[in-house]
């Protein structure tokens, strides 16, 4: 197994997890964005406002797209696996 076998590992792996945290870390994100927005309008300085939408958002993003999130996740695992035999000699 050489330098660039791991660093290829390294970076399908970091790949992956961008891949799979990203529409989460979006959603999230929106959630905020739109929580502060209506904050600022309405002069409400209340800092666990933001927090029931993000949870509910986050675990609808989970609900519809997990499936696919653990999909990529295990696709790059089997992928690991079947070529183990690869990286042993």
């Amino acid at each position: 197994m050489t330098i660039d076998d791991v660093t290829a590992i390294a970076s399908n792996a970091l790949f992956t997890i961008i891949k799979c945290a990203a529409p989460v870390l979006l959603v999230s994100l929106c959630i905020g964005l739109i929580v502060s927005i209506f904050q600022t309008v309405t002069s409400i300085q209340e800092q666990t406002l933001t927090f029931v939408p993000k949870v509910l958002g986050i675990f609808l993003t989970l609900i519809l797209l997990g499936h696919w999130m653990l999909n990529n996740m295990s696709g790059f695992m089997v992928e690991l696996w079947s070529d183990f035999s690869l990286y042993i000699r």
